[in-house]
């Protein structure tokens, strides 16, 4: 049963089986553990009896680590030879997430872009006293009241008005950033609906057309950051990078650590849920994950070099 078990796995996460509608409501949540159910798949080939369990655990492994490594792996970065530009996001858990931390982390990466999702007005309030403004004093927020559904972009930079996408249920704002060497970058702020919980009909559906009004890569560049609600053995997550962006952790190695955890207390984070997805022509110079006090997210930072 575990040997089979871990061989559908291994076939539906190939087959990319969370694009069939009839599986979508319970496949799409299990296999965002894929790279667990990988390093499952190796110790039960170690363990398990018999050389049919063994071996049928051993193949499910195999097929499950080659999904999964190429994200661990640094690759070779485009010859870019534009402004770099310095790009953090990161979730406030309901505004929750410490603002001093917040600005803390701008100021140790030297962050040109700020990403924030489930912002909230007090958040706001908290941000602006810790500082956020003076160090990027340009935002395009959108804060719905009495509700974590908001979402900002703040700048070192001008910004204004962006992309237009479909309207959602959470904020999703776009800006355009005006860099002082006359370069101009498209962002937006990623935050669709988790598909969850399993039992919900209609939550798979909701995060799948949520994610499909995000733009393909253009010109000038586009910068999609946020929390994705998704990882890369999402079929739907997979389609963005068919489109042609780029997954910065994953260009940079880091691919695999992971973003989220389901306790803002410190626990150990479970899940590559967070991203920043860049133009194809973009180079990666550094990308991290940071802890934020308060909020069941990491921050993720990424240092990007814009084509010439």
């Amino acid at each position: 049963m575990v040997a089979g078990g871990l061989a559908g796995w291994a076939a539906a996460r190939l087959a990319g089986a969370d694009r069939l509608r009839p599986l979508e409501t319970r496949v799409v949540p299990l296999l965002s553990f894929t790279p667990h159910a990988a390093a499952g798949a190796w110790l039960s080939a170690l363990l398990l009896r018999g050389r049919g369990t063994s071996a049928t655990a051993a193949l499910a492994a195999a097929a499950l680590t080659a999904a999964v490594a190429p994200r661990g792996i640094p690759r070779r970065q485009p010859p870019a030879s534009g402004a770099v530009l310095r790009v953090l996001t990161a979730n406030l858990l309901a505004g929750r997430g410490c603002a001093d931390a917040v600005v803390e982390l701008v100021c140790t990466t030297g962050a040109d872009v700020l990403f924030l999702q489930e912002l909230t007005d007090e958040a706001v309030i908290r941000l602006k006293r810790a500082g956020l403004n003076d160090l990027l004093p340009n935002e395009m927020t959108e804060v719905i009241p009495s509700s974590a559904r908001g979402g900002g972009i703040y700048a070192r930079y001008p910004l204004s008005d962006g992309l237009a996408i479909a309207p959602t249920a959470v904020a999703q704002p776009t800006a355009r950033l005006d860099l002082p060497a006359g370069r101009s970058v498209q962002l937006v702020c990623v935050h669709p609906r988790p598909p969850w919980p399993p039992w919900s009909a209609g939550a798979v559906p909701r995060w799948r057309t949520e994610l499909s009004v995000l733009p393909p890569p253009g010109d000038p560049p586009v910068i999609l950051a946020g929390d994705f609600n998704s990882t890369v053995d999402h079929a739907q997550f997979r389609r963005l990078l068919r489109l042609g962006h780029v997954d910065a952790a994953s260009q940079a190695g880091h691919g695999l650590v992971p973003t989220w955890g389901p306790e803002p207390s410190g626990r150990p984070a479970v899940l590559a849920i967070d991203h920043v997805l860049i133009d194809p022509r973009c180079a990666v110079r550094a990308a991290s994950v940071h802890r934020l006090p308060g909020s069941d997210h990491r921050a993720v930072y990424a240092e990007v070099q814009l084509p010439g």
